[in-house]
């Protein structure tokens, strides 16, 4: 890993930017770790739900949970790094990463779901400083190399794809009669592990201008360009976890194996974040917003495979799609946010971004457990289509105004 960034990131004659390719192998290296993190909580959270909870309907709250944790967390973490820097930020994250395991493992012990909420609330919070990465990333190099970086640091979680769901099948049974506690063991250690890589970052202390903050977020958030890439970036996410909630517990209910499930959501993740490797340099390429259009479509795609069958290569399929799709989605969105706020602005627009993304992604987090328990898997892939078509006109409206304006 370290190898790899180190030949992608050269040495940047500019003081600020020093300590650039060991800040990207850091935090590339963290996003492997942190992903993995992420990856044992949706492999585990509605198997273990169902087993705890009182009731069917209740099985996916612990995932949606841990989507109410980022949301909630994400301005919090914003202004954290705003005033004390990204690294106390991070490290604060990475806390939380270690209080998910152990809280996690103490809640399968006594049988407590509610104290399982309360864990999966932590590995949100966890979850929403391990999605600023991206953005710190990107103010480690110059402009012309950002979206670059950030969707280089992004590729970390290629490897999470391969930790996350192989510690849970290798664990999940060490600590009978006790299902999954093992795991949730091992995932406080590996935050540990993440914690330690960060202490190695370095990044500059926040200017005076920065704490000040710049412009009103009421001026920032009324910018078309800033409100089209808020669209998109809560339509990618919103579907991606709307369809990864369900699919474990769907593939459960259809009568495919644990395993089954753990290896398809290895595939998925790997797809969240393989393109990483080229999804910066298509976007200098072609632009922010072909990279989004492309990804909505493969999300669409995705949903339309999983209405042909049930069986696992259909699972499959649909999960790998869904993940290419909300790479492309999702990072064509963040390096779209990267252009509507000034320096000084930075920590609180990408926060305000992410604030929103994850708000919105709660809902849809909620809605995905009881509308699987109530009308199946079928519906909740129909659903799915309407938030994307949403999406694709605000998009297609937006970049038709852009080339009449050009034209003009």
């Amino acid at each position: 890993m370290s190898q790899l960034a180190v030949a992608t990131f050269e040495p940047v004659q500019v003081p600020q930017y020093d300590h650039a390719r060991s800040n990207v192998a850091r935090l590339t290296i963290a996003q492997a770790l942190a992903g993995a993190n992420s990856v044992v909580v949706y492999a585990t959270g509605a198997i273990v739900g169902n087993m705890l909870a009182p009731s069917p309907a209740l099985a996916t709250l612990p995932i949606s949970i841990f989507v109410v944790g980022m949301a909630a967390c994400t301005l919090p973490a914003g202004a954290i790094a705003q005033r004390h820097g990204r690294r106390a930020a991070f490290l604060a994250g990475t806390g939380c990463g270690v209080l998910v395991g152990l809280l996690a493992a103490l809640a399968v012990v006594i049988g407590s779901f509610w104290l399982f909420c309360a864990a999966t609330f932590f590995g949100g919070a966890y979850a929403a400083v391990v999605l600023s990465f991206r953005f710190a990333a990107a103010d480690c190099v110059p402009p012309a190399r950002r979206p670059r970086a950030l969707s280089f640091v992004m590729a970390g979680g290629v490897f999470a794809g391969v930790i996350g769901p192989q510690l849970v099948t290798y664990t999940m049974n060490l600590w009978q009669p006790y299902t999954f506690v093992a795991t949730f063991v091992a995932q406080a250690a590996v935050a540990a592990l993440s914690a330690f890589i960060l202490l190695g970052v370095r990044l500059p202390k926040p200017t005076v201008q920065e704490a000040a903050g710049g412009r009103p977020l009421a001026i920032i958030a009324r910018q078309p360009r800033f409100i089209i890439a808020v669209i998109c970036g809560v339509v990618s996410y919103l579907l991606m976890n709307f369809l990864m909630t369900a699919a474990p517990l769907a593939m459960q209910m259809c009568g495919l194996s644990q395993e089954s499930a753990n290896l398809g959501l290895q595939w998925h993740v790997i797809a969240m974040y393989a393109p990483s490797f080229f999804t910066g340099r298509l976007i200098t390429r072609f632009g922010a917003t072909s990279v989004v259009m492309v990804g909505l479509a493969l999300t669409g795609l995705s949903a339309a495979v999983g209405l042909t069958g049930i069986d696992v290569a259909h699972f499959w399929l649909t999960l790998i799609l869904l993940g290419v799709g909300w790479n492309f989605g999702f990072i064509g969105a963040s390096a779209m946010v990267l252009e509507t706020h000034r320096p000084e602005e930075k920590a609180r627009v990408q926060s305000l971004n992410d604030f929103v993304v994850f708000g919105t992604m709660a809902v849809g987090s909620f809605l995905s457990g009881g509308l699987l328990a109530a009308y199946g898997w079928g519906m909740v892939l129909w659903l799915s289509f309407i938030p994307l078509v949403l999406a694709v006109v605000a998009l297609a409206g937006a970049s038709g105004t852009r080339r009449g304006a050009a034209a003009r």
